[in-house]
């Protein structure tokens, strides 16, 4: 069974993120979306409040799992037995560091592929670092994120704005 691994830190998950998990599931046996904590960022939502805004999300898909990762990539990777890496691509600026890390992950791990697909038009402007910005200056974020996580977003909001 091959298994595609969407990471990201997911803080929070924005249309964005979910096309391409979409996309991926459409192409692989199973997707397993992968939160991912970065040392080098500090959550505005914390890990399992993540993994529970994406497995409300994703629910309507019956091969993707969510999962919480502290720790490289490749070595949750190497779990299983065919892991392909998918990563969504919005800009040139992307594809330097995505294909940076997918050369690093090739040599610690030969057996994890990683698979680019360039974003919707729509999304290739879209960053959750965007969405947190918009949200935390009280502007309209409905057209970023998926609905299932808009409370979730101004509660947070509001609770750092008290």
């Amino acid at each position: 069974m091959q298994t595609a691994i969407c990471p990201g830190s997911f803080d929070p998950i924005t249309l964005g993120h979910l096309d391409v998990i979409r996309r991926a599931a459409a192409m692989f046996d199973r997707v397993v979306v992968c939160i991912v904590a970065n040392a080098n960022k500090h959550g505005f939502f914390s890990l399992e409040e993540r993994r529970e805004q994406v497995l409300r999300v994703t629910a309507g898909y019956p091969n993707v799992d969510v999962d919480v990762w502290d720790g490289l990539l490749v070595d949750y990777a190497a779990r299983f037995e065919q892991p392909v890496v998918v990563r969504g691509l919005r800009a040139l600026s992307d594809f330097e560091y995505e294909f940076m890390m997918a050369l690093t992950n090739k040599k610690l791990n030969p057996r994890v592929e990683t698979v680019f697909l360039a974003s919707d038009e729509r999304y290739t402007y879209l960053s959750s670092s965007m969405v947190k910005e918009i949200a935390g200056f009280g502007g309209d974020v409905s057209r970023f994120v998926p609905e299932e996580i808009l409370e979730d977003l101004k509660k947070k909001i509001n609770g750092r704005n008290s």
